[in-house]
């Protein structure tokens, strides 16, 4: 981080969410490196009656208890993926826009500054809200902290509707598509590379594979209304144990991006039947999230925000709502191509009209109150 030091001011939940995003990006917490900021966030919402605050490790869930009919979960994370000499954060401006540049602006402490501003200012919003902030997002799933609460603390994650602060561009982004990886091996005989004929090449029979990989239509299935676009694409390939070895051995990592209406099981048998001249092993796989349009809340939400509903191509959190039967919608600032990128930045706009968007909603100024 080239010496970069964390600032030591206490988070200011009176800040603008410009601001407040800035003081959040400039205290680093790459994934596993969370509690400093965590600890932050819990201070910071030390003086705030109207909430109960529960902490996890390093997940800070705060809720309102107002008697609402209906309760909504909006949800962050607080980790990064690696610093690379983009902290602390920079404001420039283009085309007349105030630009804040820095690791995480995008994904996703822009959309964390306006949910934790909305949670501080917002004694009586007119539905219930579980406001949840958690770590290691960005790394294993089985560390992440969302996960985490899902098994020890699944009471804290009910509600009738979810919202994933994940950066959208400020629009709204329907589920999210499930994933697969899946290792696919071909066996030959070894052989010294001088007599290869006297082997098999495992390498080489893995040629018929990547061209029907290569040759692959993605198909566009329509969810609720919405186009999800699905991927398959190698990844990865390993194989050989010498320069002068007939390779017995090769594998081809894949990974296949699968609609929402198709479940884990469905999506491993695709790839199955597409390679059946090979041994295919399911290594990983998440399920994806329908974007449950047809709910009321999701309903009032869109009329509210008032923006395009799009379908989200990569695997949020999201899915661990739609498994317990929450639909849940992405929405943020930021344009996800730049997420993770050195260059990362969100247009301040973005940041503010996202927040006048879910404070609107949240108030009932547009949407009948629970």
């Amino acid at each position: 981080m080239s010496g970069f030091a964390a600032s030591s001011t206490p988070l200011d939940l009176t800040a603008d969410s410009v601001t407040l995003t800035r003081a959040l990006c400039d205290i680093p917490s790459v994934s596993g490196t969370e509690q400093l900021l965590a600890d932050r966030i819990e201070q910071a919402l030390a003086g705030a009656s109207h909430l109960e605050t529960i902490r996890d490790g390093n997940a800070i869930v705060a809720r309102t208890h107002l008697g609402r009919s209906r309760r909504v979960v909006i949800a962050g994370h607080i980790d990064t993926v690696p610093v690379n000499h983009n902290l602390p954060t920079v404001v420039t401006r283009r085309d007349g826009e105030e630009i804040i540049t820095g690791r995480g602006t995008v994904d996703m402490k822009a959309g964390v500054a306006v949910q934790l501003k909305l949670a501080a200012e917002l004694t009586a919003p007119s539905v219930d809200v579980t406001w949840i902030w958690y770590d290691n997002e960005e790394v294993s799933s089985d560390l992440n902290g969302l996960g985490r609460l899902a098994r020890h603390r699944p009471e804290l994650l009910h509600g009738d509707f979810a919202i994933l602060g994940e950066p959208s561009n400020s629009k709204i982004e329907g589920g999210c598509n499930g994933t697969l990886r899946a290792e696919i091996r071909a066996v030959g005989v070894r052989a010294h590379s001088a007599r290869g004929w006297v082997g098999v090449n495992a390498i080489h029979k893995l040629a018929p594979v990547l061209q029907r990989l290569a040759d692959f239509q993605p198909e566009t299935v329509i969810v609720d209304g919405l186009a999800y676009r699905e991927g398959l694409n190698a990844v990865s390939v390993t194989g050989g144990v010498a320069g002068n070895v007939i390779p017995d051995s090769a594998m081809l990592t894949v990974n296949y991006r699968f609609a929402p209406s198709r479940t884990v099981a469905e999506a491993s048998q695709f790839v199955c039947d597409l390679f059946p001249e090979c041994e295919v092993t399911v290594v990983d796989a998440a399920p994806g999230a329908r974007p449950g349009l047809d709910s009321p809340l999701v309903q009032e939400f869109v009329a509210a925000v008032g923006v395009e509903v799009l379908p989200k191509y990569g695997w949020t959190d999201v899915a661990r709502f739609s498994e317990r039967g929450i639909p849940a919608v992405n929405f943020g600032p930021g344009d996800p191509l730049k997420a993770h990128a050195d260059d990362e930045h969100v247009v301040a706009s973005q940041i503010f009209s996202c927040e006048v968007s879910l404070r609107s909603w949240l108030t009932g100024e547009q949407t009948p109150s629970a």
